[in-house]
């Protein structure tokens, strides 16, 4: 098929967890030659960004350079929405993938929109109902459905949701989670140690924590912080990982509370590889993260999250993760709870996880030829 005859693809992402997610939709549509794909950052989060295309091999076509120090979101709304204009302008693409429910997705889809390109939203139908929780990333998907032309839904329920919207159910697709693509790709490409991590005692029971949603700033991110302390004090046998987000709402409390304790791994963000091979070393996962909810099934981890809400019931419903809020009781509570009893950890370490299979990408790239 001569190139001037495949449909041009253009793929967008400005924070690492859209990059993670989207590389293996890169590279299937990049396999396929029905298909001219290109790919774009926005920069929103530039350097971890680059850790994730490096690592995946993925070639950056264009990028925007929309971050700078201290960033709010109505700069990043200055800023992208013209600078994507202009490239939409450019290259002229059939599709605009995007992916979650980031700034740089409803900017990008909106942009989309107005140049009147067809819009493939990946990660569709995530919902909590409560358009200040998770902040803005409800308010951002919601807006994006619709726009979107293609939504592929990581499960049956994010379909629902979509459905009582009113999206038509000819655009909506069960496709899986690309997190899986990525968790299952990115095991064979681990290095055997890191020593970043020497300090660790992976003799013991390694509790992974990450911690950075908005939400959460102030008294609940410190009341989270507080239970780490109880639980090395509670427990002999754990240590405590933390990969503290750049964000200085959380630096700042993360070295109030949190420095200084020796059952406690204060250390700077980690790449995705770093990540996974610490998840894979751990006992048990403390996270407020969407994309930890997903993988931590697939590595036979309990997922402790610690959010009031969360728009991935499926995993609370099968068993595999629970939601403990951000109270530092309950926490301390659950969390001890897993450490102590075998039966308890059994328990949710032998259920399915119910967003994906690894071949989420695949059904994605099917769906656009077709």
């Amino acid at each position: 098929m001569a190139r001037n005859k495949r449909k041009k693809i253009l793929v967008v992402f400005g924070t690492r967890p859209e990059a993670i997610k989207l590389a293996p939709v890169v590279m299937a549509l990049k396999k396929n030659k029905a298909f001219h794909c290109q790919v774009c950052s926005t920069g929103q989060h530039k350097s971890m960004v680059r850790q994730i295309v490096k690592f995946f091999n993925i070639k950056i076509d264009f990028n925007l350079n929309v971050m700078k120090k201290g960033q709010d979101l109505s700069y990043l709304t200055k800023m992208i929405v013209p600078k994507i204009a202009q490239l939409l302008d450019r290259v002229k693409p059939d599709i605009v993938v995007v992916q979650g429910d980031t700034t740089t997705v409803f900017l990008v889809s909106l942009a989309a929109f107005y140049k009147k390109i067809n819009v493939a939203h990946v990660e569709a139908g995530l919902r909590t109902h409560d358009k200040y929780y998770p902040f803005p990333e409800e308010i951002n998907r919601r807006l994006v459905s619709p726009i979107a032309d293609f939504h592929f839904c990581p499960t049956s329920a994010a379909r629902n949701n979509l459905l009582e919207e009113g999206i038509d159910k000819k655009k909506i697709f069960i496709t899986g989670n690309t997190s899986i693509d990525a968790l299952k790709l990115s095991l064979s490409r681990l290095k055997k140690s890191y020593s970043l991590f020497d300090r660790i005692d992976f003799t013991k029971k390694i509790v992974l924590v990450t911690a950075h949603r908005r939400e959460s700033f102030g008294r609940p991110l410190e009341e989270m912080f507080r239970s780490f302390v109880d639980i090395t004090k509670s427990y002999e046998n754990v240590e405590i990982v933390y990969p503290v987000h750049l964000n200085p709402n959380v630096q700042k409390c993360a070295k109030k509370i949190l420095a200084g304790h020796k059952k406690i791994h204060l250390m700077p963000p980690v790449s995705y590889d770093q990540l996974i091979y610490l998840m894979n070393r751990s006992y048990l996962l403390l996270t407020d993260s969407g994309g930890i909810q997903e993988e931590g099934p697939s590595l036979k981890k309990p997922v402790l999250v610690m959010r009031e809400e969360t728009e991935r019931p499926e995993g609370i419903k099968l068993g595999v993760s629970k939601l403990v809020g951000r109270n530092r009781t309950k926490i301390y509570a659950e969390t001890l709870k897993l450490l102590r009893s075998p039966a308890a950890y059994k328990k949710m370490i032998k259920g399915k996880n119910p967003y994906g299979d690894g071949l989420a990408s695949e059904r994605i790239v099917k769906i656009l030829k077709k």
